[in-house]
Parts: structure tokens; C-alpha cells; sequence
């Protein structure tokens, strides 16, 4: 058995005793990378310990601690029941009004995890209420926890960027992780328009205004922390997107080329430090330090992968054994593969966005479908029971029953059917791009 036979295993392996024992797959991660890189490899240990992806950790580290502020007095949870109460009128379209809203406060940074597990229970608390479809509920709640994190400064959005500069595509990081953004919002609003249709079609149980009760006004703690989220994306976005606009503007490029994620974030945490927004300790204690090892520890085998050429080994096949037209769908069936036991985060990226770059040189697909068509493709499957998405909507049921009832819904409707779409949103990427 070769050495890049051996760093294929040793990924599925780590994949499958997390799984299994419920210990961090990053943790499995950093021991076959080490054994493999100084024993296989001829590695020296600080060569092993540098592949430690060092500006990913940092910036995930550094925008979870901005956003944790408002976390901690309660911004981000008041301003959802506000949208709710808002759209009291329209239960209809209530899986809409989930989606738009659980999007909303992922995009400012609470992450795909904290948005869910905030909202599934409130969201089929409404089904039982209003009557609505819990398939078209658990679809429309996963979709904007997992599109609103993937916004350009929210959680997943800050890996992205940091596993595509890694790629070496930083120069267009910034416009991959937009498209990655854009079909992952918009994708999602087709899917549940469509359910809404065909659910309530002759249904007259989802009527009359929803009892949500008004909630209490912004306190000056959170109207503060507001002010602050708003002007972190705006110092972040703006930049970026004034040098699309006007790529010869020398002050704009220098300002641009400076600007970072990260660091803006960081300077943020401690304007909200001094404002006394939250506590330092509660605040630190609540970055997702799992998930940073989980990335980051997938991150190193994987650089260890490069250095044993496997990636560049798997690269080589992909683009060399299948049509070039179907190498974004196989990408996005791995993906979801993938995704369907794990996490899109933690395992499929690190994983699946270092061979890009020689796929699309192989194949001479644009990159940027590549990496959209990834992600996409293993979202769809993040509403498996047994992923992160399904997990998290089926313990917040209240009752075994409504578990039980939920667990064939999403295994045999919810998944094949975010799966279709995904593929479908892939082939039309392919039509204009």
C-alpha cells in the first residue's frame, strides 16, 4: 500500500471513529498526521506541527469572539423574535419568514450551530401551533442557519475564505466565497416557495395571524452591540467591494489589501470589552473551540496529504477519469457523501478545496463552480439525521413521537430532495458559468 493510499484511509478512518466514539475527528486528525509525516514521511515534528493552519484558527477564533458579545446579552436572540413578531400576519409563508430570519442573524455571526439550536425548537414549537408542514419548517430553518453562515464575514463564510486563500486563489477568495453565498441564499428561497405550494394547497390550517407575543424593545446594552455588528461588516465589506468597483484606485488597494477579518474583528472584541457588552471569560468560553479543532486538525492532515502528493494524486483522477462536464457534480455527490455522516466545516472542506486547483486546471472549469458546487452539494446533506443539521432538529423535539416522526422525514424526503436541488443549482452554475 502507498503512502497517499494510506492518507485516504487514515481520513476515513478519523471521519469514522468521530462518528463512532463522539471524540473530535480533528483530535484522530493530528495523530495519523504525525505517525504518517515523521514516520512515512521523514517529517521532522516542528515541520508536522507547522502545518497547523495557523490564519484559519485566528480568524475563525477572532470574528466567533466579536459576535459572542452580542450572544451573551441577548442581541442576536431579540432581534429574531422582533423579525417573527413582524411577520405575525403571514403564517403562510411562515417557512419563509423562518428562513429569512434565521439567515438574517447567522450573516452577523452567530454560526451555523448557534442559529439552529436557537431556532429548531422555537420552529416546531410553530408547527405545533399553526399546523405547519414540519418538512417544509425543518428545510426552510436548516437552509438559512447553513446560508446565512456561509456570508462573507459569518462563520462559515471566514473558513471558506481562509481554505480558499490556502487554495491560492486569495486575489478571488472574496468573490468565490460571494457566489458560494449567493446560491446558497437564493437556492433555498426557490425550494420552500415550491413546498409552501404543494403543503398548503387546500390546507386552511395555516391561517389567521400567529401568537407570537410582542417582544420587549432593545435595551441600550443591545441597541450598542448592533451599532457595532453593523459597522464590523461594513469596515469588512465595503473595501472589497469598492476595489471591484474601482480596481485601479491605489488608496482604495492599499487600504484593501490591509483590511482583514480577522484583526477588524479582533480591534471590535475589545471596543466591546471597553463597552462592557458581555463578559471576557463567558465570551472566550463560548468560541467553538470543537469546531476549531476539527478544522483545523482535518487542515493538518491534510497538508500533510499534500506533502505525500495525494491530493495532487486525486486531483489527477478526478480530472483525467470523468468528463470535464461532470466533475462539478462529482465534486458536489462527495461532498454530500461526505457531509451526510460529518461536517461540511470540519471534514469536507479541508478535505475536498485543496484538489480544486488542479482539477480546474485539469479540466478548465472555472474554480469558483468548483468550490460552489462543493459546498452546495454537501449542505444538501447536513439535514441528515445523522449530521449536524438533522441531529440538532431532532433534539429539539419534545416528545419521542414527534421524534420518531421526524426522523423518516428528513432521512427519505428532506435529504433526496435538497440532493435534487443541489445538483439542479450546479448544472444551471454550469449553463452561465
Amino acid at each position: 500500500m502507498n503512502i497517499s493510499m494510506i492518507v485516504i484511509l487514515s481520513i476515513v478512518i478519523s471521519i469514522a471513529l468521530g462518528y463512532r466514539t463522539k471524540i473530535n475527528t480533528g483530535l484522530f486528525a493530528i495523530v495519523f498526521a504525525y505517525f504518517i509525516g515523521c514516520f512515512l514521511l521523514d517529517m521532522k515534528a516542528g515541520e508536522v506541527i507547522k502545518t497547523w493552519p495557523i490564519g484559519i484558527f485566528f480568524v475563525i477564533f477572532a470574528v466567533s469572539l466579536f459576535y459572542n458579545f452580542a450572544l451573551i446579552n441577548g442581541t442576536l436572540e431579540k432581534l429574531a423574535m422582533h423579525l417573527l413578531y413582524l411577520c405575525r400576519h403571514f403564517p403562510k409563508f411562515l417557512p419563509l419568514v423562518i428562513y429569512f430570519a434565521a439567515t438574517f442573524v447567522a450573516s452577523l455571526g452567530a454560526g451555523f450551530f448557534t442559529v439552529l439550536a436557537f431556532f429548531a425548537p422555537l420552529t416546531l414549537l410553530l408547527c405545533r401551533k399553526t399546523g405547519m408542514n414540519k418538512l417544509v419548517a425543518a428545510v426552510a430553518v436548516n437552509y438559512g442557519a447553513l446560508g446565512g453562515a456561509n456570508f462573507m464575514t459569518s462563520a462559515s463564510g471566514v473558513v471558506f475564505r481562509g481554505l480558499i486563500d490556502n487554495a491560492g486563489y486569495s486575489a478571488n477568495s472574496f468573490i468565490y466565497t460571494s457566489s458560494i453565498f449567493l446560491v446558497s441564499f437564493i437556492l433555498p428561497i426557490v425550494v420552500i416557495l415550491l413546498l409552501i405550494f404543494l403543503t398548503t394547497r387546500g390546507n386552511n390550517a395555516v391561517s389567521g395571524a400567529l401568537q407570537v407575543e410582542k417582544p420587549a424593545p432593545f435595551d441600550s446594552k443591545q441597541k450598542l452591540n448592533l451599532l457595532l455588528i453593523f459597522a464590523m461588516l461594513l469596515v469588512v465589506l465595503a473595501f472589497p467591494v469598492m476595489h471591484l468597483i474601482m480596481p485601479d484606485a491605489k488608496d482604495i488597494k492599499f487600504i484593501n489589501a490591509r483590511v482583514d477579518v480577522g484583526l477588524v474583528s479582533i480591534v471590535f472584541a475589545v471596543i466591546s470589552l471597553f463597552l462592557k457588552l458581555g463578559d471576557e471569560k463567558k465570551a472566550i468560553a463560548l468560541v467553538p473551540w470543537n469546531t476549531l479543532i476539527m478544522i483545523c486538525g482535518v487542515g493538518t492532515l491534510i497538508q500533510v496529504a499534500i506533502k505525500a502528493g495525494t491530493i495532487d494524486m486525486l486531483a489527477s483522477w478526478v480530472g483525467s477519469s470523468l468528463p470535464a462536464a461532470i466533475v462539478p457534480f462529482a465534486l458536489a455527490i462527495i461532498g454530500g457523501m461526505m457531509s451526510f455522516f460529518s461536517s461540511t466545516l470540519g471534514v469536507v472542506c479541508p478535505a475536498l478545496f485543496p484538489i480544486i486547483p488542479s482539477i480546474a486546471s485539469a479540466t478548465g472549469i472555472n474554480a469558483m463552480i468548483l468550490f460552489t458546487a462543493t459546498v452546495i452539494g454537501a449542505q444538501a446533506t447536513a439535514i441528515s439525521p445523522f449530521s449536524s443539521g438533522g441531529s440538532l432538529l431532532l433534539g429539539s423535539c419534545s416528545e419521542d413521537k414527534e421524534r420518531n416522526e421526524l426522523f423518516p422525514t428528513l432521512l427519505f424526503k428532506a435529504v433526496p430532495m435538497c440532493v435534487f436541488f443541489a445538483l439542479l443549482s450546479v448544472a444551471i452554475m454550469m449553463l452561465f458559468f
